[in-house]
């Protein structure tokens, strides 16, 4: 591969890298055909893609043009490819790790997320979190919460006047 080539290879890795919020990882040794297009596929479905990059040009790529991921290039040993997440990092790290759980050969290290690096341990407490979704509807009914109860206050007083009245009004009647 001439040197045209390599800068060429340098210049897409960092484009990929700019538009990523989070950078996986991942050893993949061992992994068929078939299970490369069934990871490459669930991660799409998650807005991200696994690229399998040359170490020497994703370090380049790093050193050059995203310093911030200095953490990433000693995780970059061995046959090892590159999750880029452009959607939510932590529905990616979840599909990530659910296609480690089925495949023993597949192995996420190491991982990257807003000017932060992440640690196994992390990435599992990232998968652990729930969809973005769902998260900002937990915010919401925190919100509202508050004012359900004021209104379940508010019309409880009345509710409870009309029962002893109809109470009353049975008493009376019978």
């Amino acid at each position: 591969m001439d040197k045209l080539a390599k800068n060429t290879l340098r210049e897409v890795t960092a484009e990929r890298f700019k538009k990523s919020n989070a950078v996986l990882v991942a050893e993949y040794r061992g992994l068929t055909v078939e299970e490369m297009t069934q990871l490459r596929v669930s991660l799409r479905k998650a807005s991200a893609e696994f690229r399998v990059v040359k170490n020497r040009i994703a370090k380049k790529a790093i050193s050059v043009d995203f310093q911030e991921l200095e953490s990433l290039s000693k995780s970059l040993v061995g046959p090892v490819g590159l999750i880029c997440a452009y959607g939510d990092a932590a529905q990616v790290t979840k599909a990530a790790l659910d296609f480690e759980k089925d495949h023993p050969n597949f192995k996420v290290t190491a991982g990257h997320m807003e000017g932060a690096p992440l640690s196994k341990a992390n990435l599992k407490a990232l998968a652990d979190l729930p969809s973005k979704e769902v998260l900002l509807a937990q915010i919401v009914g925190s919100l509202v919460a508050p004012h359900r109860g004021i209104l379940g206050v508010l019309t409880g007083v009345p509710r409870n006047l009309v029962q002893v009245i109809n109470a009353i009004k049975d008493k009376k009647s019978s």
